[in-house]
């Protein structure tokens, strides 16, 4: 079990207890929270996606999850959140706020994964990840704007937070309408975890 979990998971060091605490294995695929969490939009079906640029599972689930999004449902609410655990895990976080502010995440986000994952930039300092955005097309003086904004710097204050409000310890993971926790090891593999994405999706679809 435990290789199998290495293979599809990215576990920071002894965190793994504290998921257990607040999630209910279920033996489907999932677990279910033991404190729901409130979504954003009440009439949508929230699915939260939980990442780090610089673990190879999200890097590998990233295409696979792409192409769910093209023919997910309608009525879901898709967010992707970076989780925090570390130093170098909230530089990278940092990237992904940046790009929101700027409203590039499109044009960046699969970019940022293979520079990381492929290229070996470590994308760990403001200049680096400058140069980045420059040749992808942004204003530098824009970059920096955005980098060092109020609304960056809150949203890497509520990043580790956000994380222990859904016990997660590990990426990737994705919560289902502040519910259910999905993720390679529960589900079995990254295809596997899409379905049990899809069941409970519609389960919350049919609820509502």
């Amino acid at each position: 079990m435990l290789k199998k979990l290495i293979r599809v998971f990215c576990l920071p060091l002894l965190m793994c207890l504290p998921l257990l605490a607040v999630a209910e294995e279920t033996g489907e695929g999932y677990e279910k929270l033991a404190n729901p969490q409130p979504t954003q939009h009440p009439d949508k079906v929230e699915v939260m996606e939980f990442f780090w640029y610089g673990c190879p599972h999200c890097y590998s689930l990233e295409p696979e999850l792409a192409a769910w999004l093209k023919t997910a449902p309608a009525n879901i609410h898709f967010i992707r959140q970076p989780a925090v655990f570390n130093e170098t895990w909230g530089k990278h976080a940092k990237a992904y706020f940046v790009a929101e502010a700027l409203g590039v995440v499109d044009k960046v986000h699969a970019d940022l994964f293979d520079a990381i994952q492929n290229k070996k930039q470590k994308l760990d300092d403001e200049a680096e990840l400058g140069d980045f955005f420059v040749a992808h097309g942004v204003d530098r003086d824009q970059f920096e704007t955005a980098y060092h904004s109020f609304a960056v710097d809150a949203k890497m204050r509520q990043a580790p937070i956000i994380s222990g409000r859904y016990g997660i310890t590990g990426v990737p993971a994705v919560v289902i309408n502040g519910q259910y926790v999905t993720s390679g090891p529960l589900a079995g593999s990254h295809e596997k975890m899409l379905a049990v994405m899809d069941r409970l999706i519609k389960r919350e679809s049919q609820a509502k």
